[in-house]
C-alpha cells in the first residue's frame, strides 16, 4: 500500500529466504536425490514382518517348546493368553466337576493365597493324580483369563470342545435302554442359555443337545461354568444343518417337537412323551424358523398367565423337560 515503503521493516532485505529468485530446489539440491527403491517389508527396521523373520529364524524364538503357557507364575514372568486355540473355565463347581469326569484339559491355574475348602482340595488332588501343571497365578491374571468372569479363584485350561454327531446321541440312548430324550437349539446364540439347558437336560434325564453349526451358541468356557459341570456328562452334538439333522432324527424314530408361544397344542396335551423324542427350542422372541417349524412333528406351546409373550430359551426348556420326565414316570 502506497506509503507503507517507507515503514522500517517493510522492504524485504537481500538475500531472504523468501525472495522469488531461489526455491527450495535452488537452496537444497542434494534434497532432490534419490535415495534408491524402497526396501521390502521384511528389511525395514521395527516393521513387523521383518519382527517375524527375525522370530522365524533358528535360536530366536521366545517360547521354547518347554515353556508353559498361562499367567504370571512362580517365576514372575507374564504370558500371553493363547487366541482360539484354548478355553478357560473358571470357578469352584465347573473345574471340579470337570476333573471328575476327567474332561481333557491342559492346566489347573490356582490363584495366590486362595480360601481353600474341600472343593478346593479335591480339585487340586485330581489334577495332580493326573499330571495336570499347576501354576499359581495372581486374581488379575485369572480375571484376564476368563475375561473378568466369576472363577473363585480357579480356573482350568481345556482344548476346543469336541462335539458329537446327532445321531450318536440316539445310539448312546438306545445302549442306556431308555427312549431318548434330546433338545435341539433353534437360533439360540447365548452360550448361558446354552449351559442352562445342558444343565436341564442332565437334570431330567436327558441324553444331549444339538446346535446348528452357524447363527448360534457353542461350548464355550460360559456355557461350561453355567452348566455347573454337568457338560461334561451330556455330549453336545453340532450340526451343519439343524433341519436336515431334524429329519435324520425323525428316520432314526425321534418324535421332533417344537415349542411355540402361538402353538394350539399346549404341552399338558402331548401324547408322545414316552417316544423317542426331540424337543426343539427357539430363540426367545422370534422363535423357531419357518423350515425348523415345518420339520417339526407337532408344535406345542407351554400354558401361561395372560400378559406374558415368551419364557427365555432355557426357562423354556427346563419346563418342558420337567414335564416329559414326569409323564415318563407315571
Amino acid at each position: 500500500m502506497a506509503g507503507n515503503s517507507g515503514r522500517r521493516g517493510a522492504v524485504r532485505k537481500p538475500g531472504s529466504k523468501k525472495g522469488p529468485v531461489l526455491g527450495s530446489g535452488g537452496q537444497k539440491p542434494k534434497a532432490l536425490r534419490g535415495k534408491g527403491p524402497t526396501p521390502k517389508a521384511t528389511e525395514r527396521t521395527g516393521h513387523p514382518a521383518a519382527r517375524r523373520s527375525e522370530a522365524a529364524k533358528p535360536g530366536n524364538a521366545k517360547d521354547g517348546p518347554g515353556k508353559k503357557a498361562g499367567p504370571r507364575g512362580g517365576a514372575g514372568q507374564r504370558t500371553r493368553r493363547p487366541g482360539g486355540s484354548t478355553e478357560y473355565v473358571g470357578g469352584r463347581n465347573p473345574v471340579l466337576e470337570a476333573l471328575r469326569a476327567r474332561v481333557p484339559a491342559k492346566a489347573l491355574y490356582v490363584a495366590s493365597r486362595i480360601d481353600s475348602d474341600d472343593r478346593v482340595k479335591e480339585a487340586l488332588q485330581l489334577a495332580a493324580d493326573r499330571g495336570l501343571p499347576i501354576m499359581e497365578a495372581s486374581r488379575i491374571d485369572l480375571d484376564r483369563l476368563t475375561s473378568d468372569g466369576v472363577h473363585q479363584g480357579l480356573v482350568l485350561s481345556v482344548p476346543p470342545y469336541e462335539y458329537a454327531h446327532p445321531l450318536d446321541l440316539v445310539g448312546a440312548a438306545a445302549q442306556s435302554g431308555e427312549a431318548a430324550l434330546i433338545v435341539a437349539l433353534d437360533g439360540v446364540t447365548d452360550p448361558r442359555n446354552l449351559g442352562a439347558i445342558v444343565r436341564s437336560v442332565a437334570a431330567f434325564g436327558g441324553h444331549g443337545v444339538v446346535v446348528p453349526e452357524r447363527r448360534a451358541a457353542g461350548m464355550t468356557a460360559a456355557a461350561w461354568k453355567v452348566s455347573a459341570g454337568a457338560a461334561a456328562r451330556i455330549p453336545v452334538a453340532r450340526a451343519t444343518n439343524l433341519t436336515r439333522a431334524l429329519a435324520d432324527l425323525q428316520k432314526a424314530g425321534c418324535f421332533v417337537v417344537g415349542l411355540d408361544a402361538n402353538a394350539d397344542v399346549t404341552l399338558p396335551g402331548l401324547r408322545a412323551a414316552s417316544e423317542p423324542l426331540v424337543l426343539v427350542v427357539g430363540a426367545e422372541g422370534e422363535g423357531l424358523s419357518r423350515l425348523v417349524r415345518q420339520t417339526c412333528d407337532v408344535v406345542v406351546s407351554i400354558p401361561m398367565a395372560q400378559g406374558t409373550e415368551s419364557l427365555n430359551a432355557g426357562v423354556a426348556a427346563g419346563v418342558a423337560l420337567y414335564e416329559i420326565a414326569r409323564r415318563r414316570g407315571a
